[in-house]
C-alpha cells in the first residue's frame, strides 16, 4: 500500500522475504543539499554581493606589483642609510669617550668642589667598611695620629679630608688626605726615614710603611698631596694601596 510521502512500504510477509526494509526518505535528502540549514547560511556568507573571484586574483598580482616596484625604488637608498647609522653609533660612542666621568672626586682633587670620605674610598672597600658589623665612621679635619710626630710638622699640611673608622671592640682606620708644598716631600721623607719607615721611591710618588704588632702605618707623597693611613687592629686586605689606586690610578 502506497503511503503518504510517496515511499513504497510492503507488508511485513514481503519484507521477511525480500530481506530488505525501504525507509522513506528524509525531508532533507528529497530537497537536496541545498535544504539544510548551516549550508544555506554558507553560501549566503560566500555570495557576498560586489564580490567576484574574477577580480581578486588580478587584484592580488597588481598589489604584489606595487609592493615590488616600492622595494625596487627603496633599494638605491639602503647603503645610504646603513652609513647613516653607523655614522650616528660611531659619533655617539666618541662623545661618550670625550665626556669627563660622573666622578664627583675628579672635581674634589681640583679644588672645585669639597672632598668626602666617600670620594676616597672605592666602591667594593667602601661597602666593606660600612657593611662591618658595629663599624662606625666619623669624619673630620684632624690629623690622624702618627708615629712620626716630626712629619707633620715638616709638611705643613692642609687637611682636606680626615676619615675615621672605629669597631665596637675598639679596633679603628684613619685615613686623612691633605695638600702639601711641592718642596716638602723631601723634608718627609727624611722626617719617615728617620722615624724607621721603609720607604719606596715609585715615581711621581713616595711610599712609606712602618709595621708593628697591632698596626700598620702608610704614607704616600705625591703630586703636592700626602696621604696617610693608620690601621689599628683591624686590617682590610691592602687598604691603604686600594685608596691610593682610587685616587691616583
Amino acid at each position: 500500500m502506497p503511503r503518504r510521502g510517496g515511499a513504497d512500504v510492503r507488508s511485513a510477509d514481503a519484507r521477511g522475504l525480500a530481506g530488505e526494509v525501504r525507509v522513506p526518505a528524509s525531508r532533507h535528502a528529497r530537497r537536496g543539499c541545498a535544504a539544510v540549514p548551516w549550508i544555506r547560511r554558507w553560501k549566503k556568507v560566500a555570495r557576498i554581493p560586489g564580490r567576484s573571484l574574477w577580480l581578486s586574483a588580478p587584484v592580488g598580482l597588481l598589489c604584489a606589483a606595487v609592493v615590488a616596484a616600492l622595494v625596487w625604488l627603496a633599494a638605491p637608498m639602503v647603503p645610504t642609510v646603513v652609513t647613516w647609522a653607523g655614522d650616528t653609533l660611531r659619533a655617539a660612542s666618541a662623545r661618550a669617550e670625550a665626556a669627563p666621568p660622573d666622578d664627583p672626586l675628579v672635581a674634589a682633587l681640583a679644588g672645585e668642589a669639597p672632598l668626602d670620605c666617600r670620594d676616597i674610598y672605592p666602591d667594593d672597600l667602601w661597602r666593606q667598611l660600612a657593611w662591618f658589623p658595629g663599624a662606625l665612621l666619623a669624619q673630620s679635619g684632624a690629623v690622624p695620629e702618627t708615629a712620626a710626630p716630626p712629619l707633620v710638622e715638616a709638611l705643613a699640611p692642609d687637611i682636606r679630608v680626615s676619615c675615621r673608622w672605629h669597631t665596637r671592640d675598639g679596633a679603628t682606620l684613619q685615613t686623612a688626605l691633605a695638600t702639601i708644598a711641592p718642596d716638602a716631600s723631601a723634608a718627609g721623607e727624611a722626617a719617615l726615614r728617620g722615624a724607621g719607615f721603609a720607604c719606596n721611591v715609585v715615581a711621581p710618588g713616595l711610599t712609606c710603611t712602618r709595621t708593628t704588632a697591632d698596626a700598620i702605618e702608610t704614607h704616600v707623597l705625591r703630586d703636592g698631596w700626602w696621604l696617610v693611613s693608620v690601621e689599628r687592629g683591624w686590617h682590610p686586605e691592602d687598604y691603604a694601596g686600594r685608596i691610593a689606586a682610587r685616587l691616583w690610578g
